[in-house]
């Protein structure tokens, strides 16, 4: 799971230029309200989209710039130290509204020191606490400083502090953080809302045998004396991003190029295999570049952190966060480094304004990225994880809740994070390959190269997203527009009709295989299993008899003994299989796999892998709720707090 960023044009602004309408949920034209006009000139001067998930009043003051002045201390666990915001606002406008939760806040003071009053609002369980300055009132567009002297706590819940034994050196102890969606506000008081894109910059200090990274121009590569038995690092990042991807690591991490503007770091004990399965980073950049325009963000290198990062990856500008899952030894799993890459172009330079549309970055990540892996490792490698997705897609829909089947989603009263599931990325790309399809490849890829430039470094809305495609690809063809189905893709449940499942033909001999095996009650043996790519494998591991209802026993425990042996499953180094095996087993209650399920959910933190596991053990009642609630007593300390706070809600903190 992974979870994306000056003269901006918001969407209800680019409808209005377009001919103020755009068609309702419902199939009927709505007329939507103009831009608000402001009194006097402004920056920004257009109408925010309206985040429930910030408290910021960007319309009446905003954050621009972001300068961090911190220091890390990894025995109180905190950051601490100074946030200086750049503000602009309407004339007359006397406060900016920030986002903060469980900050520390000491004082807020002027660009001269002079204190300015402040108050922090009631705690909001999902959104935290606003945090309100006061200023004196703006009389143009002029910019004034705040300086929130502040410190983070403990249980910051976008940072997770790591010992020496929960690396791979075991020496040395580890911080990185996690933005997305909504956490940013726990370490870095702003306008937390991925509508209010900003610049920053940052001084961090930090014990000086560590090394610092950010998501951010390094200005001093080796960092800088800052006292005794520390170091300072600075970085720039000045391309307005939106604040989730504000991200840093401070570790014993090395780095190692690829070519001259990728690279990976990692701990030194792991760089020679990280790097040998990461080098096509390279190709996937030029790849990217010739589908859809130059990457503008200067270098992309990869971070692969310690297994308790939550996601499989995070797309931080310049410097991607990645699960150490990924590193399979064959390279198989290297698309999700064309995801991570995917997003520097949708997500990171044209960004959702608010997270019930997320699948604007995902949807159109997870179909770029499939476009960059048929360029990489052709057309059938790309059928083959297409079709994966597709099956997962179907999948989740038959057991999501509709509303939440549509793309753009209602998230009142929720986390943001409560909403993401599988959904937004596959039936996303799935409606971005329908629109391919219609119109044809030529037209749609010089559609969505020109959407990346019309709104580079801007917020996009689904209501943008459709008067650009109407604008710029349907250009008022009746019959086209009624072939897309465009608002019934994004407004209404479920698959609309134009729908067409991809086909891998690579897959019909696994198919055979797997009913021969599953239904047939074959041997294990007449399996072609060595032949396979890990593609063709997880297809085998997701076969399922038609019309299986839940609980259902369809194995025998000699079938599964027979399998685990013939297939090596116990030992299986790739986390995809590993976790696809142990789906099967454990939904049999298949005692030899509960070693194999302690050992892989003690060993990395990816929720994607972690929280259905748990709910498979859980969904097992008095044979796998024991079993979940110690692994899990074992397990908690080692998750970022992403991971936990789902688990959590599962099986409860043991």
């Amino acid at each position: 799971m992974t979870l994306k960023l000056a003269g901006l044009v918001s969407a209800l602004a680019l409808t209005a230029a377009l001919g103020a309408c755009a068609t309702a949920p419902g199939g009927s034209e709505m007329t939507l309200p103009a831009a608000t006009a402001p009194v006097a000139p402004v920056a920004p001067a257009f109408a925010y989209a309206d985040d429930i998930h910030s408290n910021a009043r960007p319309a009446e003051a905003r954050v621009k710039h972001v300068a961090l002045d911190l220091s890390a201390d990894f025995a109180a666990k905190t950051l601490s130290g100074t946030a200086t915001l750049d503000v602009t606002g309407r004339v007359g406008a006397t406060e900016v509204v920030l986002d903060t939760k469980t900050l520390d806040i000491r004082a807020v003071r002027d660009a001269r020191g002079n204190p300015l009053r402040f108050e922090l609002g009631a705690m909001d369980a999902i959104k935290g606490q606003a945090l309100t300055v006061h200023l004196p009132a703006f009389t143009g567009a002029e910019t004034q400083k705040i300086v929130v002297d502040y410190a983070t706590r403990p249980d910051a819940a976008a940072l997770q502090w790591l010992s020496p034994q929960q690396t791979a050196g075991g020496q040395k102890p580890y911080l990185f953080s996690q933005g997305q969606a909504i956490l940013t506000r726990t370490w870095v008081p702003t306008q937390d809302s991925p509508g209010i894109r900003q610049t920053y910059s940052a001084r961090i200090t930090a014990p000086a045998d560590l090394t610092v990274v950010m998501s951010a121009e390094h200005l001093t590569p080796q960092g800088e004396a800052a006292g005794a038995g520390k170091k300072a690092w600075r970085f720039d990042m000045d391309r307005p991003i939106p604040p989730y991807l504000m991200a840093v690591a401070i570790g014993d991490i090395a780095f190692a190029p690829f070519d001259e503007r990728t690279g990976v770091w990692t701990e030194p004990s792991r760089l020679q295999a990280a790097h040998w399965e990461l080098e096509p980073t390279a190709q996937m950049v030029d790849a990217a570049e010739t589908l859809y325009g130059p990457y503008r963000w200067g270098r992309y290198d990869l971070l692969v952190l310690p297994p308790s990062f939550p996601f499989g990856g995070m797309e931080n500008p310049r410097l991607t966060f990645a699960t150490p899952t990924i590193i399979a030894g064959d390279r198989s799993l290297v698309s999700l480094v064309a995801h991570e890459l995917a997003h520097s172009w949708s997500g990171n330079l044209v960004t959702n304004a608010t997270w019930s549309d997320i699948w604007l970055n995902e949807g159109t990540t997870t179909y770029f990225e499939n476009r960059i892996m048929e360029v990489l490792y052709g057309r059938e490698r790309a059928l083959q994880e297409q079709a994966l997705g597709w099956a997962d897609l179907m999948a989740e829909i038959a057991v999501t809740p509709p509303d939440d089947t549509r793309l753009h989603i209602d998230l009142t009263g929720r986390d943001p994070d409560d909403g993401l599931s599988g959904i937004p990325y596959d039936k996303g790309a799935a409606f971005l390959r329908t629109i391919e399809r219609i119109v044809g490849r030529e037209k749609f890829d010089a559609w969505l190269r020109g959407y990346f430039d019309r709104h580079a470094f801007q917020p996009m809305t689904d209501v943008g997203f459709l008067a650009d495609i109407r604008a710029n690809l349907v250009k008022g063809d009746a019959a086209l527009e009624a072939q897309l189905q465009l608002d019934n893709w994004i407004y209404q449940p479920g698959m609309p009709s134009n729908a067409q499942a991809p086909v891998s033909h690579a897959f019909e001999a696994v198919d055979v295989a797997a009913k021969a095996f599953f239904a047939d009650k074959g041997p294990a043996s007449a399996i072609d299993w060595k032949s396979w790519n890990t593609q063709q494998r997880q297809r085998f591991l997701a076969w399922r008899p038609e019309g299986l209802k839940a609980g259902a026993d369809w194995l025998t425990n000699a079938q599964l003994a027979d399998l685990e042996k013939t297939l090596n499953l116990a030992n299986e180094g790739n986390a995809e299989l590993t976790f696809a095996w142990l789906q099967i087993a454990l939904a049999h209650r298949y005692e030899p796999a509960v070693a194999t399920a302690d050992r892989f959910l003690t060993s990395q933190g990816r929720r994607k892998f972690v929280l259905p596991l748990f709910q498979t053990l859980w969904n097992e009642g008095d044979w796998g709720r024991p079993i979940a609630t110690r692994i899990y007593a074992k397990a908690r300390p080692l998750y970022h707090p992403v991971t936990s706070r789902s688990v959590d809600q599962l099986v409860g903190q043991s």
